[in-house]
């Protein structure tokens, strides 16, 4: 539940001079005025806390007074002793912190250093504090949970951390059930040696620590019976207040368990507490005011069941999940043959698919007798032994209701959906219920004081899959609470209003991204693809008039394929008269919105139904007359199951009423959650070497290749050095060795780093490690023409060098600098440098921006970079300063191109072997005439010259390609040697003109500018280098 807290928290010049505050810190703390400050007086603390923060109900602007003049820094904790601190004193501190918190401030804890020897005993008394429950507020208590949570978020500072691992230990255990221990114990066998050796050196001095948890969960069971499902208010009790604090309490539990560290011991303590229970039998959280409670149980049961080995931290299959589901079930089986052999046939003896179902559990134990229950649970080891005392019998059946026996035993052995499943069948665009939850989605007014239902960013995350997950969640919101902007300027600029004698929805405004639909129909709905519930497609046409508006109209006509629309059922408050709205007052109360379904462009119809393919963009595109169009769409089949499936649903894919579009530079958030989700689904997503830096653990640098064991001790550089001093230059300290005379080394060069050959036999000296040997090259002519490649002219300086050298090798590179210090240039020539050492390989370059990623282009394109491995992917290509196209449909015209300019070659080549037929009229016509007959004749001719003692000037008699290349003048000098060379340079020139027919084969069996284009992303012709803009 979100709090209407103080709008006005903003701080003026103004303000700070007219407080009291700033006129109490002047005297007694504030920086300025050290040297006229007065003695320190703990009773100033009392009265700052009761005036200021308790009467005011820590009102953020007299919080954030507070923390402008350093109250805690130059006041609270120089003069702070555990001992004598007062109540208000530790509550001062804990709200100042909190406050840093609220302010994202990066060194929240760093004051704290200079006393560090008294955090201990500050951290001791906010336990303390946290677990009483009569001599403080509900908001006091908020505060301190709050405080918990900031403090366990903060494994990264050692002085906090050293204080919350102490409540997170497995000396925690010392609470379970003994059964409960010894199962745990038999899935890790270790476990056992380490819990003997800690039994052993537990002592009375850590008891507080090791129940503390196990106390606040119980305080916390405490407060949540005082709801009856009324929601009216207690006797000396708020309700409002209590479901605060139970919204931050499950909070703080969210965060132990979504952290390795903290959930590694606790999370058999949530369990074996059977919070979840006592949340989901709440009668809080079927009401309204509940529902951010409700929304934070379900997250926290996610994560209370997430599929991770609590001690080693590795992700579970889902084979080992399905095995553990059928031993816990198994065992209830065993339970009731044990117990009611005779009158449980039909539930023991059924398959685990039979029995393990919510609905099945809750039937089959809802009619049991409460002691029967009873022994159920103590044979799954969630409750205490039942014993032979009767006196104990009572007791526990009254510590263990009916419901609550049944709900713990449904909540242990029901099947639980698959985490991959549930993600696959989440619709990916938002709807009206989630754009405008203040829970999830809030507004710009939010002030940070309240719980939202979202996950967190933390420095760690449980498993690849947990980080991949929560990035999908949380940019889903952002882009939801972008969507949510969109439309409430859409639908005030458009003006619905109720129309007086027709009972429709009329818009008396107007709006560049949206237009009022005039029919739209559903399809086609195609049936579910096998082992999946949703649709295979569900597709939609809607009717749109345009206007007459010469640009309005190019813009809708424009949508291409994939672009993201809305459809919008809409209608005015009753509260609004006419036509007046204002855009100050909320939302909500001015216009009604019933649904919002998102939808994928699929295309645009021509007057006889048919689609305009997108690729007709570059040919003739048929114009339709009138301003009325036809939109084919691609909905969301998961959320059409969904709204199919609601018991009462009214028909919303009948009430559309306008159809909104927006920008396409901030409206690919569909394409990232999508691909977000692929990556969710692959086994593998990034290398080993880089997991560890992702989830937070280990150290930061363990992903430089200089930590790997798979660097690459050799590389060529190409031109990246311009001569042998510019290397010199570029490794001070090393040493640099050549392979020949000094003289005689010319770029280009490749380099030998004796410090990257790992060898571990042998022991090197400091000073044999910081060699670099240097190996000119010679590159083979691919071709007797006339041909100077582009080479680079920059001068790299040191840094640079060792980024290129770093951005080569494996590992993760970041180059980082102000503007106007060669970041691009260096990234283009790690890019050539890749493309060169591993050619066979493909590179992949995200930007940011369209600009970014043009000027990466312009600069890869001046370099020895072959044209026909480059594609430009995005929006922004128009952008490029070249003349030639490098979209998709730009690379599919310049094959075509090119694919004609090599037949003529192949058949010229036909002309000159004197080989007759049609040996250029395919690709594939082509690669048997070169197969047949071309290597062939090379093979003849590589016999002929094979021995000793060749005729002089006999090259050119024998060569069988001089024909081909009669356009070269004087192309053999006489000389055999140099002649041979020459040969197998025109060898190497016909053998490239026939691998680039074989790559461009394809294109001839796809006959339309679709195919060829996706083709092209498949990655079945060589392209090199992809570049997109995210």
């Amino acid at each position: 539940m979100v709090t209407k807290r103080h709008q006005e928290t903003v701080v003026t010049r103004g303000a700070i001079e007219n407080d009291t505050i700033s006129g109490v810190a002047a005297k007694y703390w504030a920086p300025f005025t050290k040297e006229t400050h007065e003695k320190f007086d703990a009773k100033l603390i009392d009265i700052i806390y009761e005036n200021e923060m308790l009467k005011t109900q820590f009102n953020s602007r007299k919080i954030m007074m507070l923390e402008f003049s350093q109250y805690l820094e130059e006041y609270l904790w120089p003069n702070y002793q555990a001992q004598s601190a007062s109540k208000a004193y530790n509550l001062s501190i804990v709200v100042m912190v909190n406050e840093k918190f609220r302010e994202r401030s990066l060194d929240a804890w760093a004051c704290f250093s200079k006393k560090a020897d008294e955090f201990s005993g500050f951290f001791r008394r906010v336990l303390e504090l946290s677990l009483q429950e009569e001599s403080l507020s509900p908001m006091e208590h908020c505060a301190l949970l709050t405080f918990l949570v900031n403090a366990f978020g903060s494994v990264e500072t050692p002085i906090v951390h050293n204080e919350t691992k102490k409540l997170v230990s497995i000396e925690m255990w010392h609470g379970l059930l003994p059964t409960q221990r010894e199962d745990l114990f038999k899935k890790q066998k270790k476990l056992r040696k380490i819990w003997e050796n800690v039994v052993r050196k537990m002592s009375n001095d850590g008891q507080f620590h090791r129940e503390y948890l196990w106390n606040l969960i119980a305080k916390f069971k405490r407060i949540l019976k005082i709801f009856d499902g009324s929601e009216g208010e207690e006797e000396g009790e708020d309700p409002v207040d209590s479901i605060k604090y139970c919204e931050r309490f499950i909070e703080l539990l969210i965060d132990l368990e979504s952290i390795l560290q903290t959930r590694r011991f606790f999370n058999s303590v949530l369990h074996s507490s059977h919070l979840l229970t006592n949340c989901l039998l709440s009668p809080l959280i079927s009401t309204e005011a509940g529902s951010l409670f409700f929304q934070l149980v379900q997250l926290l049961k996610f994560y209370a069941r997430f599929e991770i080995d609590d001690l080693s931290g590795r992700q579970l299959t889902h084979k080992e999940v399905s095995k553990d589901h059928y031993e816990n079930v198994t065992r209830l089986q065993k339970a009731a043959f044990r117990f009611f052999k005779e009158t449980m046939k039909d539930f023991y003896l059924l398959n685990v698919s039979g029995v393990d179902t919510r609905r099945a559990l809750q039937k089959q134990f809802g009619d049991m007798a409460h002691e029967e229950v009873y022994r159920f649970a103590e044979y799954l080891h969630l409750v205490p032994e039942f014993g032979d005392d009767t006196t104990q019998h009572s007791d526990l059946l009254a510590r263990f209701p009916h419901d609550y026996l049944v709900e713990t035993i449904t909540l242990h052995c029901e099947r639980r959906p698959n985490q991959l499943t549930q993600l696959n069948e989440k619709p990916l665009f938002p709807t009206e219920k989630v754009i405008w939850d203040e829970n999830i989605v809030p507004y710009e007014s939010y002030t940070g004081d309240g719980v939202l239902a979202l996950d967190k960013l933390n420095l760690q995350f449980l498993t690849l899959h947990d980080y991949l997950l929560r990035n999908f969640n949380l940019f889903q919101l952002e882009s939801t609470y972008e969507i949510r902007q969109d439309l409430e300027d859409v639908l005030f600029r458009m003006k619905p209003f109720q129309h007086e004698t027709r009972n429709e929805t009329v818009f008396a405004g107007w709006a560049k991204m949206a237009l009022p639909i005039e029919h739209f129909q559903i399809t086609e709905v195609a049936k579910p693809l096998v082992g999946e519930k949703s649709p295979a497609v569900v597709r939609g046409v809607v009717t749109v008039n345009i206007g007459r508006r010469q640009d309005i109209r190019q813009e809708w006509e424009n949508l291409r394929r994939h672009d993201v629309c809305f459809l919008v059922t809409c209608r005015s408050r009753r509260s609004a008269t006419g036509l007046k709205f204002d855009v100050r007052r909320p939302f909500a109360e001015q216009i009604e919105v019933l649904s919002v379904r998102g939808c994928d462009v699929e295309g645009m119809l021509d007057t006889e139904g048919h689609l305009l393919e997108e690729y007709t963009s570059y040919e003739k595109k048929a114009k339709i007359p009138g301003d009325v169009r036809k939109f084919r769409l691609l909905l969301d089949p998961n959320q059409y199951r969904l709204d199919m499936e609601q018991s009462d649903k009214s028909d919303i894919y009948d009430s559309f009423n306008l159809l909104v579009r927006r920008d396409s530079k901030t409206n690919n958030f569909k394409a990232v959650l999508q691909t977000i989700r692929d990556l969710l689904n692959t086994e593998c997503v990034v290398p080993d070497w880089l997991t560890d830096v992702i989830l937070g653990y280990g150290e930061p640098d363990s992903a430089h290749y200089s930590k790997l064991s798979s660097a690459v001790p050799e590389l060529d550089f190409n031109d990246t050095f311009l001569s042998l001093d510019h290397v010199k230059q570029s490794f001070p300290g090393y040493k640099i060795e050549t392979t020949c005379g000094d003289s005689d080394v010319v770029p280009p060069f490749k380099l030998r780093f004796a410090e990257l050959e790992r060898r571990q036999d042998v022991e090197a000296k400091e000073a044999e490690l910081r060699t670099i040997t240097v190996t000119p090259l010679v590159r083979k002519k691919n071709t007797p023409y006339a041909y100077s490649p582009n080479k680079n002219q920059v001068q790299f300086t040191p840094a640079q060098v060792e980024a290129i050298k770093s951005g080569m090798q494996p590992g993760l590179t970041m180059v980082v600098g102000p503007p106007g210090t060669g970041k691009t240039d260096v990234a283009v020539q790690i890019i050539s440098n890749i493309y060169h050492n591993w050619p066979n390989q493909r590179t992949l370059i995200v930007t940011h921006s369209n600009q970014a990623l043009n000027q990466l282009f312009e600069k890869i394109i001046a370099l020895d970079v072959d044209e026909r491995h480059l594609l430009r992917m995005g929006h922004g290509e128009e952008a490029l300063e070249t003349e030639k196209d490098f979209s998709r449909y730009g690379r599919v015209n310049y094959v075509l191109k090119e694919r004609l300019s090599l037949l003529n070659s192949v058949e010229k080549l036909a002309k000159a072997l004197k080989v007759v037929g049609d040996v250029a009229y395919t690709c594939e016509n082509a690669g048997y005439f070169f197969r047949f007959s071309v290597c062939r004749a090379w093979e003849e001719f590589l016999a002929q010259t094979s021995g000793k003692g060749l005729a002089h000037g006999i090259v050119p008699q024998i060569f069988p390609f001089s024909e081909f290349f009669s356009d070269i003048q004087n192309l053999f000098s006489g000389n055999n040697t140099e002649d041979l060379k020459v040969a197998h340079s025109c060898w190497r020139h016909i053998e490239g003109i026939f691998e680039k027919l074989d790559e461009f084969r394809a294109f001839e069996l796809l006959r339309n500018g679709k195919d060829r284009t996706e083709y092209l992303l498949d990655g079945s012709l060589d392209m090199k280098y992809r570049m997109s803009n995210c």
